[in-house]
């Protein structure tokens, strides 16, 4: 008999035997399972985007954080470089006031100056001694050379 049970027809075998009902059911749960997959990936996605969008925004703060401080960087070095400027400025003014003072007083010498030797070739040619100014610078040298020694 054993031998009929392998030579009967497939759909005679228990095995291949399944109840209508239980097919139906498998795809009822395959195509639960499909379902509750795609709507577990929608969920998983959305929560993904949300993250994502979080994220984002985070990122976004960052960024406007970031030209904030840049800007306020920038205008204090705008400031900064102003005074420099400025004081650099007050600086060179006074430089020039004391350069042109400096210049005046060089002046104010060398016409002293000439006006002394003016007077002392005037005094010369008064007491007749006019051909004697390289006589007495030789002897001014002495006299100093002689103070110092």
């Amino acid at each position: 008999m054993a031998d009929n049970a392998d030579l009967a027809p497939l759909s005679l075998k228990k095995e291949n035997v399944t109840p209508v009902n239980s097919k139906i059911a498998v795809k009822k749960f395959v195509n639960f399972c499909v379902m509750k997959n795609e709507t577990l990936n929608f969920v998983f996605g959305c929560f993904f985007l949300q993250e994502l969008s979080e994220s984002r925004a985070e990122l976004l703060n960052r960024i406007q954080n970031l030209k904030n401080d840049l800007q306020s960087w920038r205008s204090k070095l705008d400031t900064q470089v102003k005074n420099y400027r400025d004081e650099l400025s007050d600086l060179k003014k006074t430089l020039n006031v004391e350069v042109d003072q400096l210049r005046s007083e060089f002046q104010e010498l060398r016409t002293t100056l000439q006006q002394q030797q003016e007077d002392v070739t005037v005094s010369l040619k008064n007491l007749g001694l006019q051909d004697v100014p390289g006589d007495v610078k030789d002897t001014e040298v002495s006299k100093v050379e002689g103070e110092t020694i």
